[in-house]
């Protein structure tokens, strides 16, 4: 018995077996776009190593995708609110990157790879100055869709004065703290938790880049309502305005009051780990720490100023919009007027009407062309009837405001007596108080909310306006003694400006 040859007996498939089709579903589809998108997103600085081979010279040794991060970071810190990034502040940052690459290279080579960075980045040359990829998906009935997808890195936006800005893009920030479409709130908790539990622990490296990151979400959570408040200025019915950005506006103004007992708390703990720090480069990383939290509260200040500016700006556009005069003519109904007319036409009286239309439809002056519908309605809708002295105003009904004043006059002068202090003699808040309680018992209320306020005095306002003398306040770190109030023990007093400095400006400026 011979033994059957290999494959001899291999069950073949049947022919009208189909292929096994890819896994579907709405979740799989969605992770899948995700991860190619990010991929796509880092094409451009993978691309930039590439063609670096076609530059005029010895470029190899750069390495140009770090200088790339690098300028994308450089743009996304320095541009504000309302403007961007100075295209030659950030060529002359990016010098010291390239530099430490090639150091024995010239500088002039130095900053030829600078800007050609930046402009690629930016995608100088192109119609759009954008990046197009295409990625593949699969559709409900599995057929593979192919799709575009358009991003930018950095792009160009016009500023106050006819200035250029930088800006980098949703994109150029997700490539940056290496995420794609990530909730921006759900991120910005989760790197600050993190932040905040590497600080406690000591590992200040780590914490420095989880604090850039909790930066970088900063910014991007600033970037969705400046493009909001955008897109209302163009057209305010384009954003939804009853649902979606109310509780857009709400819950960021709750995220901006976490966020800044949170910063706040980490402040303190990285001070704590500064101070007590013995090696010089665990002070220094903490110090580090602590000029990108402060930035980060900053950012934050900005942004609540922004959110609550956001409601004002919406009932100011409507108001524009809504009122705003018609225009002076109408468009032109291509449809109705050439489309549907001519298409039931035969070929040779179709052209004859085409022809007519494109000679006079195309050049520098378009003809005016009424509508029917503009037209009746125009000459059907009544005059409106005008009085000569317009109509009757309302008369107003005053109503005397009542005198809800804490503090008299009486008191007010009392203190004001108190804190007339020489100029060489300052006094503690705790001895004015105290002070204060013997003459009246509600006067120290008076006294601490002046000295509170002449703690951030206005210098510039006084020095205008011609002030001889100004009230200050400084906290030496001494903790206030007193049965009602807590806090620092201010050190009070009066300081002289330059009587003969503010004539001589007020002199020049007249």
């Amino acid at each position: 018995m011979t033994a059957p040859a290999i494959g001899a007996a291999d069950p073949q498939p049947p022919a009208s077996v189909a292929p096994p089709s890819p896994a579907r579903g709405p979740a799989a589809d969605e992770g899948l776009a995700r991860r190619l998108r990010a991929l796509a997103c880092t094409a451009p600085l993978h691309d930039l190593d590439t063609r670096k081979a076609n530059l005029a010279g010895e470029y190899g040794i750069y390495a140009m995708a770090e200088v790339a991060l690098s300028a994308i970071d450089l743009v996304t810190l320095q541009m504000d609110f309302d403007t961007g990034a100075d295209h030659e502040q950030v060529i002359s940052k990016l010098l010291p990157r390239a530099a430490a690459q090639a150091p024995h290279r010239p500088a002039a080579e130095h900053e030829r790879v600078a800007r050609w960075v930046l402009d690629n980045l930016i995608n100088v040359g192109s119609v759009d100055r954008g990046f197009r990829a295409v990625y593949g998906t699969f559709g409900v009935d599995g057929e593979y869709v192919r799709r575009d997808y358009d991003f930018k890195l950095v792009e160009e936006v016009p500023g106050p004065g006819g200035a250029v800005y930088l800006r980098t893009t949703d994109e150029a920030v997700n490539v940056l703290v290496g995420a794609l479409d990530t909730d921006v709130t759900s991120a910005q908790i989760a790197a600050e938790v993190k932040l905040e539990v590497l600080i406690q622990r000591g590992r200040l490296a780590d914490a420095q880049l989880a604090a850039e990151q909790a930066r970088y979400r900063t910014v991007q959570y600033a970037e969705t309502l400046r493009k909001a408040l955008e897109a209302t200025r163009r057209n305010v019915r384009a954003v939804d305005w009853l649902r979606t950005v109310p509780d857009m506006i709400n819950e960021a103004l709750e995220h901006v009051a976490d966020r800044y007992r949170h910063e706040n708390a980490i402040l303190t703990n990285i001070r704590r780990s500064r101070d007590e720090a013995e090696d010089p480069e665990h002070k220094r990383r903490a110090a580090e720490l602590v000029d990108i939290v402060k930035d980060c509260i900053r950012r934050h200040t900005q942004l609540q100023s922004r959110l609550l500016d956001a409601g004002p700006l919406f009932r100011a556009e409507q108001d524009r919009q809504a009122f705003a005069p018609p225009r002076a003519h109408s468009g032109v109904d291509l449809y109705g007027q050439l489309l549907a007319p001519v298409l039931p036409l035969p070929v040779g009286d179709a052209t004859r009407v085409t022809d007519a239309w494109f000679a006079h439809g195309t050049g520098l002056r378009t003809p005016h062309t009424p509508r029917m519908g503009d037209l009746v309605e125009l000459l059907f809708t009544p005059p409106v009837e005008r009085d000569h002295l317009g109509s009757e105003m309302p008369e107003p009904d005053l109503i005397e405001t009542p005198d809800d004043s804490r503090f008299s006059e009486e008191q007010l002068a009392s203190a004001m007596e108190l804190l007339d202090l020489p100029v060489d003699a300052p006094r503690r808040l705790s001895g004015l108080l105290a002070e204060a309680r013997r003459r009246d018992p509600s006067l120290p209320y008076l006294i601490a909310l002046l000295s509170v306020h002449a703690a951030s005095p206005p210098v510039g306002s006084a020095y205008r306006q011609g002030e001889q003398r100004l009230l200050f306040a400084v906290d030496d770190g001494t903790e206030l003694d007193d049965p009602e109030f807590g806090g620092a023990d201010l050190i009070v007093g009066t300081a002289g400006l330059d009587a003969a400095g503010m004539a001589a400006d007020r002199a020049e400026a007249s």
